[in-house]
């Protein structure tokens, strides 16, 4: 689960980190109050969407030359035109894709003297087990760009779960910054602040880009996003009061209702598979004969009649989807289940783009009973390859 920048900075600044004063607002008329409440005279005018490079990004209906999603403003004036070109608009960036989003919501900011922007973030490195700081001195900047051209540049300091944040790994990670003087006292406070809120709070990812060394010395958290795992969303009633649902594609919010992983994608064929590793060889398959999927979704294993059904309900939903290719390997997931799941949404929703479906495994051949009696429009499949050339053949036919 992600949240926005404004919530991410109060969630930080309530474990003491430094941020700048701010307020959201979601009504161009909110745009002067909110601006009059902080000290000036530089404000800063922030997009709250759901990605990133909002500063390099532009809006649909405004012109080429118009500012991004990122604005600064010398005059509450200023701050108030900005917010009328900005709110209700389509943010295009490069993690958006190209139909953007709509801005709903912007965090007017107290703008900050900038000396120096690195880059900090804090994830679960897979690697050695542990939560890890990845920092650099080039923040501000496309970090996946430094890590690929600069990879000297980006530094990894693991922490032990047991200790913490020790002396040591502040000492490591001061050095990796070339923090000095004030900057280097104040990370004696900010890289544990930010370790617990990490761990409290069953972070996945947390980063700050750019953290910056202010013109007085003093560090202070410029830009914050924060992913949640989803699967210790029950234990924090607080982050999940956080959600913002406009941010959300329609499909994923209903398919987290049925404990689905389902991620919406681009393409065309509707996929829905049991195991995550078979959903991604699916996904593979469906491109090596020229398509594209139109999501990932792992049913898992112990999944029911109702929650195979809603599925599929969520899968033809969209509009997008041209085929539906289903491909279950029953284990503890029995074939039978599957097919009754497949007949049962079909028979409610319809069918109205072709269906293929493999199984395989346990009562195999009860479940492709179950299909061939059902009288429906489905297209059985020996294996995952003869799957994917039917499933391809339907549509370009």
């Amino acid at each position: 689960m992600n949240i926005h920048e404004y919530q991410a900075k109060a969630l930080l600044k309530g474990y003491g980190a430094p941020v700048a004063e701010g307020v959201a607002i979601l009504k161009v008329e909110e745009a002067e109050a909110a601006a009059k409440k902080l000290p000036g005279p530089l404000y800063v005018v922030k997009s709250q969407i759901h990605a990133g490079g909002r500063g390099k990004g532009k809006f649909k209906e405004l012109g080429p030359d118009a500012k991004g999603g990122v604005r600064l403003a010398k005059s509450i004036d200023e701050v108030v035109s900005h917010a009328k070109e900005m709110l209700g608009n389509t943010l295009v960036t490069a993690q958006t894709g190209e139909a953007g989003k709509q801005v709903n919501r912007l965090y007017i900011e107290d703008g900050a003297d900038i000396e120096r922007e690195l880059y900090c973030s804090l994830l679960v490195d897979r690697s050695v087990g542990r939560v890890a700081f990845v920092v650099s001195t080039e923040g501000g900047m496309d970090i996946e760009a430094v890590a690929h051209d600069t990879p000297e540049k980006i530094h990894t300091i693991a922490i032990d779960p047991a200790t913490g944040v020790t002396a040591a790994d502040i000492a490591k990670i001061v050095s990796a910054l070339a923090l000095e003087g004030a900057a280097a006292e104040d990370a004696k406070s900010l890289f544990p602040i930010l370790y617990k809120a990490f761990d409290e709070k069953d972070m996945s990812l947390l980063e700050i880009n750019p953290l910056i060394v202010m013109k007085n010395g003093h560090l202070r958290v410029l830009d914050a996003k924060v992913s949640f795992d989803g699967n210790a969303l029950f234990r924090h009633d607080d982050v999940k009061a956080l959600r913002d649902e406009t941010e959300e594609d329609a499909k994923e919010i209903e398919a987290s209702k049925w404990d689905l992983a389902y991620v919406a994608l681009d393409g065309n064929i509707g996929c829905m598979v049991n195991g995550a590793g078979l959903a991604m060889a699916t996904m593979d398959i469906i491109k090596l004969y020229g398509k594209e999927p139109a999501n990932f979704c792992d049913v898992g294993g112990g999944a029911g009649k109702e929650k195979v059904a809603a599925a599929f309900k969520i899968i033809t939903a969209d509009p997008k989807v041209e085929g539906i290719l289903v491909n279950i390997f029953g284990g503890i997931m029995k074939c039978d289940v599957i097919a009754e799941g497949v007949v049962a949404a079909v028979q409610e929703v319809g069918l109205k783009v072709p269906l293929v479906v493999r199984l395989e495994g346990t009562n195999v051949e009860l479940g492709k009973k179950i299909l061939n009696e059902s009288g429906l429009a489905i297209t059985a499949a020996d294996d995952l390859d003869d799957a994917a050339k039917k499933i391809v053949a339907a549509i370009n036919g």
